[in-house]
């Protein structure tokens, strides 16, 4: 069967020229390519979107216009067999995959692409053989719409020098280029013998003298004195200048050499207290403040006001991973009290170099990296659920419970109902807090799989959207989180009623702070999702959630 334009024995040759031998993916794709082309309109302009990074985007550039190099052609590694052709102004077009399902009648296909034959013992000609005779009809064919993010070229921004490697950038990746950030693909490098000056080895040269000789100088830094059980706090602090009457506490501190101040010692130096002021600049966002000037290369965040701390994960860990400075931090996502300590971060070395501190700042970007979100005061709508409830069998104390812990955080209640387990009653209370202005909805009971739950198939029929049901935290698995209209909806399970912390208390106030929460920010509550029932329960301040 042929390829395009080109009998297979052709394009066999053609592979083996570009790609060095015919590798049999690359004569696989040319059927894939060949299939996506032949369902685009004549004339239209199209470029490609390859999931593999093997063979496949060779046959994209044998049998089209498009490249890397001319943007023509994405790849977006996500190790499927895959291939889509779409119009690049629009992003319609046809995805072509290879089907396992369709390689039964070719053993010798399925062999090779399911890896369940070494490469010595796989008959080649047989392999050949078969991808002629099987053609596109191993591959399934399907209309996509491509994202908006694949569509069009990004013009080139203004282009920078590296502080650190003293090469061009794009100045959009940051202060340093992304290879100093991290990103290099290099264990080593040497310098070229063309690089400018080069970088600083160890410290810089400092002033030191003995503590007697130190008299009528001014310290370098802060000294810290530590009185085991009683202090640990700056006796002498930078730019103080010493007496004789120092010199036995500095003694009896421990320090018989003191750094004094003396000439800058160079540009590529950057001190621990300018290093750290920069650094908090960037990292400090709404609702957080801090007090300068530094203290022994150090500052620390506090919160204006009550609220959510929010923070930057990723961006925490590339600050981190930058040489001599460091940032840590309470969890993210946790109530944070006005005027409390939240973050610290430092300089680790007296004087950083030039090039740690600015790998230290591109990582920051534009910030900011810590934030508080203040917790809006709710209108709360509470729906109890539960036939035995209803006919007041059992005495509820559901919303004893939901009213303390909303109105802890500052919020209040409208209105409360009980309903029956009855899907239609229970969407008719639903209905009837919103009538009422509630902008949060708890309902409580009814989350489980039980035949009889019918709360969360009544929310539905109200408009629930967005909703994510299910959650890796012991208690409150069976939590969910969604939205009627701009209601927020928060379905809380029966747990609740006999443990006193749950998800709920997990989520309750990021839904407050307006955080709209994605399936992976509840993946990542399982790390630390595990109460632990304590007979003294201590939440917030115990390991759950965090």
């Amino acid at each position: 069967m042929n390829i395009g334009q080109y009998t297979f024995e052709e394009f066999k040759e053609i592979a083996r020229k570009f790609h060095g031998y015919p590798a049999p993916g690359l004569l696989i794709g040319g059927y894939m390519v060949e299939e996506a082309k032949s369902r685009l309109p004549e004339g239209i302009l199209f470029e490609a979107l390859v999931e593999s990074g093997k063979c496949l985007p060779d046959a994209v550039q044998l049998l089209t216009l498009c490249s890397t190099g001319n943007n023509w052609m994405k790849v977006e590694n996500l190790g499927r067999y895959a291939v889509s052709l779409y119009d690049k102004h629009t992003g319609e077009g046809w995805r072509v995959a290879v089907d396992p399902a369709r390689l039964d009648a070719w053993p010798e296909i399925r062999n090779w692409f399911m890896k369940l034959k070494p490469k010595r013992e796989q008959d080649t000609e047989r392999l050949f053989a078969e991808i002629e005779a099987a053609g596109p009809g191993i591959c399934s064919v399907a209309p996509v719409t491509v994202a908006s993010k694949y569509l069009g070229h990004g013009h080139m921004s203004s282009i920078l020098v590296c502080p650190v490697c003293r090469e061009a950038y794009p100045g959009t990746d940051g202060a340093i280029c992304r290879a100093c950030q991290g990103e290099t693909p290099y264990a080593h490098q040497g310098s070229a013998e063309a690089q400018a000056a080069p970088r600083p080895a160890g410290g810089p040269a400092l002033t030191v003298v003995s503590t007697e000789q130190a008299v009528g100088n001014r310290a370098l830094h802060d000294m810290t004195q530590v009185i085991p059980g009683q202090t640990k706090d700056a006796a002498f602090h930078a730019g103080q200048e010493l007496s004789a009457g120092d010199v036995c506490r500095l003694q009896q501190m421990g320090r018989f050499h003191v750094y004094v101040e003396s000439e800058h010692p160079g540009d590529e130096w950057v001190h621990e207290n300018e290093a750290v002021e920069a650094f908090a600049k960037r990292m400090a966002g709404p609702g957080v403040t801090y007090s300068l000037p530094p203290r022994e290369g150090k500052i620390t965040f506090r919160a204006e006001a009550t609220g959510l701390l929010d923070i930057d994960l990723d961006t925490l860990l590339r600050f981190n991973m930058a040489p001599d400075v460091m940032c840590a931090t309470r969890k993210s996502g946790m109530v944070v009290e006005g005027g409390k300590d939240l973050a610290g971060t430092r300089a680790v070395p007296l004087y950083i170099s030039r090039e740690s501190y600015s790998r230290a700042l591109a990582a920051l970007g534009t910030g900011p990296l810590l934030s508080v979100l203040p917790l809006r005061k709710a209108r709360v709508g509470v729906l109890v659920t539960g036939t035995e409830v209803f006919k007041g069998l059992i005495q509820d104390k559901f919303v004893p419970i939901v009213t303390n812990k909303v109105e802890a955080l500052g919020s209040e209640i409208i209105a409360s109902r009980i309903a029956p387990d009855d899907r239609e009653t229970i969407a008719a209370n639903v209905r009837e807090l919103l009538d009422l202005g509630a902008d949060l909805i708890v309902t409580t009971a009814g989350m489980s799989v039980d035949p009889d739950d019918v709360t969360r198939p009544a929310l539905e029929d109200c408009g629930l959207e967005d909703a994510l049901y299910g959650m890796p935290v012991l208690p409150g698995t069976m939590t969910l989180v969604g939205t009627i209209g701009k209601t927020q909806v928060l379905g809380v399970p029966a747990c609740a009623l006999f443990f006193k912390t749950t998800g709920f208390d997990l989520l309750l106030p990021r839904l407050l702070a307006g955080k709209r929460l994605t399936r992976g920010d509840l993946a990542r509550l399982g790390e630390g999702g595990f109460c632990l029932q304590c007979n003294n329960c201590t939440f917030p301040k115990c390991p759950f959630g965090k």
